[in-house]
């Protein structure tokens, strides 16, 4: 079909003509289909050819990107990273640690998948993932668990707030202030209600939100102000978006965990090099713009 004569097709097959046309026709038997017309000696293929053509077409090229698939993971240039973490992350320090990663690997492929928590655990303890982030030290089951990055809370004030003239707030400060809070179920916001709690401060509770995110976009239409993860608030910090340190700490972490039974991917040990350089790059941003 390529060539359009049978006497080509030989030569390009490396046999010869008699080759060709008798297993021409055997196909034909076996299919029960007639492919093609015999008019003055010359073959014409018929439309049951063409159409078969087209879907031999179609199975080369399957089979071609087989081949380039199988080739590119022998050589690894191409291999897929699959990742997992809390959105926040996903958001706040992940984007830096991927921007890293692929400037040394360009050709490398990521898969990247926020899960809230329990689910995030149970994916890392099934072996789902590669690399996984979570906001705590104790390694799910079957994993293994290295600190990556540890900070604490911040504040966050709108432009223009009284607060802005302090360096460092202390619990006193929120007092009567209106405040944006995370869900009753966060941890965090369990944390925080805790510490006021024990400071005797009241606050204006009104607002509340489900994430970090959300509660610093109300945070900068001027709606009050919050006590959020450092992450999303050095991601979201500008002219409408201000963080100030806490005299109280309240531990913020984030720990690395890698499968213990999942077969290691070549591409592990670069990214993790890459998170590593993304947290220390991020916890020295943090430390200048909480303490600015």
């Amino acid at each position: 079909m390529a060539s359009g004569h049978v006497t080509r097709a030989a030569e390009a097959l490396g046999t010869s003509q008699p080759t060709v046309s008798r297993e021409l026709a055997r196909l034909e038997q076996v299919l029960g289909l007639l492919l093609f017309d015999r008019v003055r000696g010359r073959l014409q293929p018929t439309a049951r050819a063409l159409a078969l053509l087209e879907e031999v077409q179609r199975s080369y090229i399957g089979l071609e990107r087989i081949a380039a698939t199988a080739l590119s993971l022998r050589q690894f240039a191409h291999a897929r990273l699959s990742l997992t973490c809390l959105p926040a992350l996903a958001h706040a320090l992940l984007p830096d640690a991927v921007r890293r990663f692929a400037s040394q690997q360009p050709l490398a492929a990521l898969t990247l998948t926020p899960q809230e928590s329990p689910l995030l655990e149970q994916s890392l303890t099934e072996q789902r993932f590669d690399v996984g982030l979570i906001e705590r030290l104790l390694a799910p089951p079957g994993t293994r668990l290295t600190p990556l990055l540890q900070a604490d809370e911040v504040a966050v004030l709108p432009s223009g707030h009284a607060l802005l003239s302090k360096r460092v707030l202390r619990p006193n400060d929120f007092a009567q202030a209106r405040f944006i809070s995370l869900a009753a179920s966060d941890p965090y916001r369990q944390l925080i209600d805790e510490m006021f709690d024990q400071q005797g401060v009241a606050r204006q509770l009104g607002v509340e939100a489900t994430s970090s995110l959300t509660v610093c976009s109300l945070v900068r239409q001027g709606l009050g102000v919050a006590i959020v993860n450092p992450l999303t608030a050095l991601e979201l910090v500008g002219p409408d978006l201000h963080i100030r340190a806490l005299s109280v700490s309240i531990p913020f972490q984030v720990g690395l965990v890698l499968p213990d039974l999942r077969t290691v991917n070549p591409l592990r040990e670069a990214f993790v090099a890459a998170l590593q350089a993304a947290a220390s790059d991020t916890s020295s941003r943090l430390r200048r713009r909480a303490f600015s």
